[in-house]
């Protein structure tokens, strides 16, 4: 009897590249019903929070990101070549028909050593911008699959010809939302109320929980509550937060089941990584984006501006004081949790961006890779 096909899928970190690679792998369960799906992720605490329920396997890389000082230059060379060799142990354990990375430094030493073994692989690349890491990748994959047309732009005319426009992989459990009764139930909210929901992704985000720790207080919200993710590390400053204002808010510190998040949500203020991005077009989701502003390459605002120019968002620059940024998001707020048909033109233009059937697609990719075609 044959040993059953491994697929390996690289990277984490973060949900940003996890989650698309969670769908990825549930997708494959239709097309290659046999393989067996193994990630090489990080040590980071939120990987195994991540992929432990999903019952997928799970190995963490020692690799840490590059930090431009000489100590963490040197800290990166020195786990560089410790995943550099638990890598090779596994290709020749496992041979893996497909190595997939997730995008980030994590898929680094997977990727580029199974394209220098003849390995098929593929690259995530659901921002506009591609990162670093993918770029150094590009050369060592035979697909980039790609949620925007405009990264077309950022991919050297050497590579375009890999690039698939395949949007960025969502889990099943989000392309078909559940019934909004049934998600506001479960996460103890009014029915009779609209939910404006504050998220910063999967580890939250220090400056959008302040600037809206700054704006909620001068915000009329007849009508209206609060669903505010706010992160692991964040979720106690921002408690002490509302109830310094004593403004009532249900505050998450974590949720993996963000299908019942967006099901119930009206209105939107959000981080604009690529996967929240995916995730807010795929349910035609009216929001507010406040891009992460401390990325050189500035990769969120493009993705921000991708689904604005659509008409499926309003971006609203992060300025990393909560009171300017809270000067802008008081007025655009209450201006759109009064307009209904704002929100609705917000939500059917984010629809029109969405790729719900994105995870499928990048399986197929995936069995094409794995069958030699």
């Amino acid at each position: 009897m044959s040993e059953p096909m491994t697929i390996i899928l690289a990277g984490g970190g973060t949900g940003g590249h996890l989650y698309p690679g969670v769908a990825v792998a549930q997708a494959l369960k239709s097309v290659l019903p046999d393989a067996k799906c193994l990630f090489l992720c990080t040590t980071r605490s939120i990987d195994t929070t991540i992929l432990q329920p999903t019952g997928f396997e799970f190995i963490p890389q020692s690799i840490v990101p590059p930090v431009k000082t000489i100590s963490g230059l040197l800290k990166f060379w020195k786990t560089w070549r410790e995943t550099r060799d638990q890598v090779r142990f596994l290709l020749k354990q496992r041979r893996p028909a497909v190595v997939c990375g997730l995008g980030g430094y994590a898929a680094g030493a997977a990727v580029k050593m199974a394209g220098g073994r003849g390995i098929a692989s593929l690259l995530l690349n659901p921002d506009v911008i591609p990162g670093k890491a993918n770029q150094f990748l590009f050369s060592s994959v035979r697909a980039i699959c790609c949620q925007f047309p405009g990264t077309r732009g950022h991919i050297p005319a050497l590579h375009q010809g890999k690039m698939r426009l395949t949007g960025c992989p969502i889990r099943a459990d989000i392309a078909q939302l559940p019934p909004r009764a049934e998600a506001i139930e479960r996460l103890g909210l009014d029915r009779k109320m609209r939910t404006l929901v504050i998220t910063g992704a999967s580890q939250g985000a220090a400056t959008v929980n302040q600037a809206m720790l700054a704006a909620v207080g001068q915000l009329s919200l007849q009508g209206w509550q609060i669903l505010h993710l706010a992160g692991q590390d964040h979720a106690a400053t921002v408690r002490q937060g509302y109830r310094e204002q004593q403004v009532e808010a249900r505050i998450i510190d974590f949720t993996a089941d963000m299908a019942d998040v967006w099901a119930c949500c009206d209105l939107a203020v959000s981080r604009a990584g690529a996967g929240s991005c995916a995730e807010l077009a795929a349910c035609g989701i009216a929001s507010i984006l406040l891009p992460y502003p401390y990325h050189k390459d500035m990769h969120q605002r493009a993705n921000a501006q991708a689904l604005a120019e659509a008409g499926g968002a309003v971006m609203v620059e992060d300025t990393k004081d909560a009171r300017k940024t809270a000067a802008v998001l008081v007025p655009l707020l209450q201006e759109l949790m009064v307009d209904s048909d704002r929100r609705l033109r917000l939500a059917q233009g984010a629809k029109s961006m969405g790729h719900p059937n994105a995870a499928a697609q990048v399986a197929n990719i995936i069995a094409e890779l794995a069958s030699g075609r």
